[in-house]
């Protein structure tokens, strides 16, 4: 397919991975897996397999386009759109979609983060295959769900229709944000609900439509702007939108608000890699159970613990089980797994006491 465009999301801070991921650099520009690329490296790679690199977007802030630069070295600098501000999902998705629009009124387009880890990537772009492939002869707005292994809170859920309309592709009967304890536990039991991953499929010609009916103010503000795209007015006309737009997630736009979403059911070792504790499950282990980033960690009678240094930092790890510690040139924290969530307060409160040098 001639016409598939992809859009890498990668303009998040990544907070929760504080005090690895910084402003000035977040997680998507790390090597947080220990792979020898960073995951925005690595998702660009996955997405060369399925679109041309000069239909392949990146949609950053605009304090990370050198870094865009440095790690996709040969990426087309009109590819790499610049954020003015941080709005959430739907403008940055509306934005990106609409310069696709302007370039091939027919295309078939995947909009993705960054940041999120793929086992099983063959079948990851076998599943995407499909979902083009349907969403190019289909007015659709499709998105892939996740098997779920546990009540998770941190998940938006969708609740889908058993019987499929094509191959492995049902409909969507609710979408629900971030439930808690107890109505996941009610989500998992009942067998028919997914995990919002992040990812959707679409035509242009679909997702325009959305935007029309569902998001008038995005909508118009990004096709105000289309005249200058590729232009030296590109970046006051963007500013002007950005600051039309509400903060607001595509989830809450478009596709609750939508009738025509569709989901399919897929399994591929995903991980949103959105915590701590999401990194060390999918991490290598040793014998105890600890995963470790540093050739100078020494570790006696700790287990399940998640480790990180620099590897010329001397850490030594005694008597601790099930806990996140991170050390850093300037940061040191030691938290409890099943507290990672505080983590946000912990930046929340050094913006509060002015303490930004460290965020």
């Amino acid at each position: 397919m001639s016409n598939v465009y992809v859009v890498i999301m990668a303009g998040g801070i990544g907070s929760r991975f504080w005090p690895e991921s910084r402003v000035k650099k977040p997680k998507q520009f790390l090597d947080i897996l220990n792979t020898g690329e960073t995951l925005i490296q690595t998702t660009y790679t996955r997405f060369l397999k399925i679109a041309d690199k000069d239909n392949i977007f990146i949609v950053t802030n605009e304090q990370y386009i050198s870094l865009v630069n440095e790690q996709i070295p040969g990426l087309n600098p009109l590819n790499i759109l610049a954020e003015p501000s941080r709005k959430n999902t739907a403008p940055c998705i509306a934005y990106a979609c609409h310069v696709i629009a302007q370039r091939d009124p027919e295309a078939t387009v995947v909009v993705a983060p960054s940041d999120h880890l793929m086992l099983n990537p063959d079948k990851f772009l076998l599943t995407v295959l499909e979902a083009l492939e349907y969403a190019d002869s289909h007015d659709v707005l499709l998105t892939l769900g996740i098997k779920p292994t546990r009540p998770d809170t941190g998940y938006g859920y969708i609740q889908y229709e058993e019987a499929s309309v094509a191959g492995n592709i049902h409909e969507v009967k609710t979408f629900t944000e971030k439930p808690d304890q107890e109505l996941a536990r009610t989500f998992i039991k009942s067998g028919d609900f997914l995990w919002n991953s992040g990812i959707f499929i679409w035509s242009v010609k679909s997702i325009m439509s959305a935007f029309d009916l569902h998001q008038q103010d995005i909508h118009q503000a990004f096709w105000a702007a289309r005249k200058a795209f590729g232009t030296k007015d590109e970046k006051w006309m963007v500013e002007k939108a950005y600051s039309i737009c509400p903060n607001i997630s595509i989830d809450y736009a478009i596709m609750e608000k939508a009738d025509n979403v569709y989901v399919i059911p897929a399994s591929f070792g995903w991980s949103d890699l959105g915590t701590w504790a999401s990194l060390w499950d999918n991490y290598d282990k040793d014998y105890y159970g600890n995963a470790v980033k540093g050739k100078k960690v020494m570790i006696y009678d700790a287990t399940n613990n998640m480790i990180m240094s620099d590897d010329d930092k001397l850490v030594v790890v005694q008597g601790l089980e099930d806990y996140i510690i991170v050390d850093t040139k300037d940061v040191l924290i030691i938290c409890r797994k099943d507290k990672e969530q505080e983590i946000k307060d912990i930046t929340s409160d050094l913006k509060r006491k002015e303490m930004d040098d460290f965020l």
